[in-house]
């Protein structure tokens, strides 16, 4: 679907959603965890010679965040310095929903839409997800990629999704935003939408038929 309304005679009625997490539902900012001691420049310097970036994505599929910190002692006390900061200081990075998906979540679940999520998240930090976004709970379904030790764009956490709850993905809605999640999603059949802001995203929810037009 990406963000278009148009739908060929091949594709079934929506029946469900299915949402990721972060910059989504939740905001994230991994530098909030740390901006208590360190500069947006240090921070940036961390996150390049850490390689931060594929280090979070090992983490949110089963890589302990002890591993990590050990893996950077080795090559830079200083890197697992910052980053042992970072995991122990997590819920700072997390400071709340992303405004006005949650209202989404509670209209969609007013309609009896079935919703789903499917987060690229460390299993130790996970349960702050439904404290952070409350609308969370109205999800008839959860697939944690640190629980799994899979993480998206791998086709296979998708399938965990499809099998668990018995979704038809031709007939399911992905929203992320991240475009390679996305390809992932539609390469199995989703239909999909980049996540740009929740005012966006209304207008193509209602353009399918799953909410009410504003």
């Amino acid at each position: 679907m990406s963000t278009s309304t148009h739908r060929n005679s091949e594709e079934r009625d929506l029946e469900a959603v299915v949402w990721d997490f972060g910059n989504v539902l939740v905001r994230w900012d991994p530098w909030l965890a740390v901006r208590d001691r360190y500069t947006r420049a240090e921070w940036d310097d961390f996150r390049s010679r850490a390689g931060f970036d594929a280090l979070n994505l090992r983490s949110d599929a089963g890589l302990a965040r002890a591993e990590g910190i050990a893996e950077l002692e080795a090559v830079d006390p200083w890197l697992a310095l910052v980053y042992r900061h970072y995991t122990n200081n997590f819920a700072a990075a997390v400071p709340g929903p992303v405004a006005g998906t949650s209202d989404l979540v509670r209209e969609l679940a007013a309609r009896g839409v079935r919703q789903f999520g499917l987060t690229n998240w460390s299993a130790e930090d996970v349960h702050l997800a439904p404290h952070l976004a409350p609308a969370i709970a109205l999800l008839e379904g959860i697939v944690v990629s640190g629980e799994e030790r899979i993480a998206k764009p791998d086709p296979r956490i998708f399938r965990i999704l499809v099998e668990r709850h018995r979704l038809d993905p031709g007939s399911a809605l992905f929203i992320d935003d991240s475009p390679v999640n996305l390809a992932a999603a539609s390469g199995l059949g989703f239909r999909t939408v980049l996540f740009t802001g929740a005012d966006a995203l209304r207008a193509i929810l209602a353009s399918a038929g799953l909410i009410s037009r504003p």
